[in-house]
């Protein structure tokens, strides 16, 4: 499912008036997840799940073309862990 047709579920379940005002909800709830993300704030969303972020550290790796070594670089990652209703929703 894309953004537009979430949207368009969106405004559709809810009678908006169009189209884009589901786009905007959508787009408002995105952002302020990736903004919490950003100042490394946990969102939990009850039978969904929980949105984190985490370290990773700098590691040596293997460039599998050439077998060369490499060095990877420390970053911050995200991560997401589904809720128990999430994973027994979907494994039915």
């Amino acid at each position: 499912m894309t953004k537009a047709e979430l949207a368009q579920k969106l405004a559709t379940s809810f009678d908006l008036s169009s189209k884009s005002e589901g786009e905007k909800i959508i787009s408002f709830i995105f952002d302020e997840i990736a903004s919490s993300l950003v100042n490394r704030e946990e969102i939990a969303i009850a039978g969904f799940g929980k949105f984190l972020t985490a370290d990773r550290a700098a590691r040596e790796g293997v460039n599998p073309s050439t077998g060369e070594k490499i060095k990877i670089a420390a970053t911050t990652v995200t991560k997401f862990k589904a809720a128990k209703q999430l994973k027994d929703a979907v494994a039915k």
